[in-house]
């Protein structure tokens, strides 16, 4: 379980979250949504795929407002590597939401018996890119302006 005391509730997202995910969205600058999705503007399409293909978790406070949307998903299709993708609404961040949620990504994966953590991010989103420190030892190989990180989940806390 989720421990972060501005996190009220960590729950599976489904489609029917919609109006949540939409909501959270809305609490995001064009250019977080740009990091973490490649575009500004996120479509109900856009997301019923990323449920279709992940497990995804949206996260609220104590009023039942999102605070964040996280995935992770076998995206790179590699044996035990789990893809991380996360959202924090822009007036939560800096707060270790991510960081606590990416936790919880790391020890989903655990159980399913990864060893891997796998991000693939703008080179410049330095919020990840700190975030993924403080799980632990990691690789990166850039690509361009991508990055690719590779945290070992058995280093992870």
């Amino acid at each position: 379980m989720l421990n972060h005391p501005a996190v009220h509730l960590t729950r599976p997202a489904r489609a029917a979250d919609w109006h949540l995910i939409d909501a959270l969205h809305q609490q995001c600058s064009p250019e977080n949504l740009l990091r973490r999705w490649g575009r500004t503007r996120i479509t109900r399409r856009h997301v019923e795929r990323l449920l279709e293909h992940n497990t995804c978790w949206i996260s609220l406070d104590s009023s039942g407002r999102p605070l964040a949307l996280t995935s992770a998903g076998w995206l790179s299709q590699e044996a035990g590597v789990v893809d991380l993708a996360l959202q924090v609404a822009d007036a939560h961040h800096r707060r270790g939401i991510g960081t606590a949620l990416a936790r919880h990504v790391a020890d989903h994966a655990r159980s399913r018996g990864a060893h891997t953590l796998a991000v693939h991010t703008d080179a410049a989103n330095t919020p990840m890119l700190r975030l993924l420190r403080r799980l632990g030892p990691s690789r990166h190989v850039r690509d361009g302006t991508r990055i690719d990180v590779r945290v070992p989940l058995s280093t992870a806390p």
